[in-house]
């Protein structure tokens, strides 16, 4: 099977070259031939390489920015994601695509399940809601994972920055009032691999038959506090360096251009019915990726 990454060199895209290099042909594409801010230049490149799967790792994720530059976002989020879906059904192929859960507005008192109303409070979560409304407009052969908080250590992310301030600093002033599922970038890729797997005899068909939104983040739920905490907790540090405390602050306290949702962990079930995957609890992953940090 032939699988076109693009995105290939953001936090999940690069886990997803190496989750599919084993079993497909991979085309990795980074921005250089492969910017979703480019409609009609991917469009080309799409037909040129005739997959049998396309994954998007791909957005404009800037939370912030995206108030400043909704066009940008929609541009990105949308107009891309929706081209995508012509494609695949131009083309035959089977197409993967990540949302988030901004399109909540983390006023629930239980984790978030795919038949949930949504309500984005930024410009964000509305482009990255109207990509998913595009494609099932379409009835395109699409499988839209919603994730949620995911973190990387060999780039930037919430997780990576913990641990070099922990290293620092003698106290982080973590916000306690947000909860989420956190979702170590490695467990999303392989859980996407094995979907893919799973459809490689008839690609096109088989996302056809699943087409819709899924949930999938890491299990259980977390503050960022705790996510923090957590980080410096499990992370292994040279001896007798000293390790910051976490203190709770509310998010008042760091206002940002866009409101973030105040709960939104995301409930899994429904991928694991239908495809027999779930990520493993956030922490559980969380020690195996400060592990892996550990060893490189």
């Amino acid at each position: 099977m032939k699988v076109v990454v693009l995105g290939a060199n953001g936090q999940v895209g690069h886990e997803l070259v190496g989750a599919l290099g084993s079993f497909n042909e991979v085309v990795a594409l980074g921005r250089q031939g492969g910017d979703l801010a480019d409609v009609d230049a991917l469009r080309e490149t799409v037909r040129a390489l005739r997959p049998d799967a396309v994954v998007n790792a791909a957005s404009y994720n800037d939370v912030d920015g995206a108030e400043r530059e909704p066009d940008a976002a929609l541009r990105t989020n949308r107009d891309a994601v929706a081209m995508l879906g012509e494609e695949a059904l131009r083309g035959r192929f089977a197409l993967v695509h990540y949302s988030t859960d901004f399109v909540f507005d983390g006023r629930a008192t239980r984790p978030y399940v795919e038949t949930d109303a949504t309500a984005p409070l930024g410009a964000y979560g509305r482009s990255k809601l109207a990509g998913e409304r595009a494609l099932e407009a379409l009835e395109a052969p699409a499988i839209v994972f919603r994730t949620a908080w995911v973190y990387s250590l060999r780039r930037k992310s919430f997780v990576s920055t913990m641990l070099k301030l922990g290293r620092t600093r003698p106290v982080l002033r973590v916000v306690a009032d947000q909860s989420g599922s956190p979702t170590f970038c490695r467990d999303l890729a392989l859980a996407t691999a094995l979907v893919l797997h799973r459809a490689a005899a008839r690609p096109f068909e088989s996302f056809l038959e699943d087409r819709g939104v899924y949930h999938l983040a890491g299990g259980g739920c977390a503050t960022r506090a705790e996510l923090a905490r957590a980080t410096l907790e499990l992370a292994r540090h040279p001896e007798g360096q000293a390790i910051a405390s976490i203190e709770p602050v509310s998010s008042a306290e760091f206002p940002l251009p866009a409101a973030r949702p105040a709960y939104a962990p995301l409930d899994g079930a429904k991928a694991k019915a239908r495809f027999g995957i779930a990520l493993p609890p956030w922490r559980e992953s969380l020690a195996r990726a400060l592990a892996d940090e550990e060893r490189a």
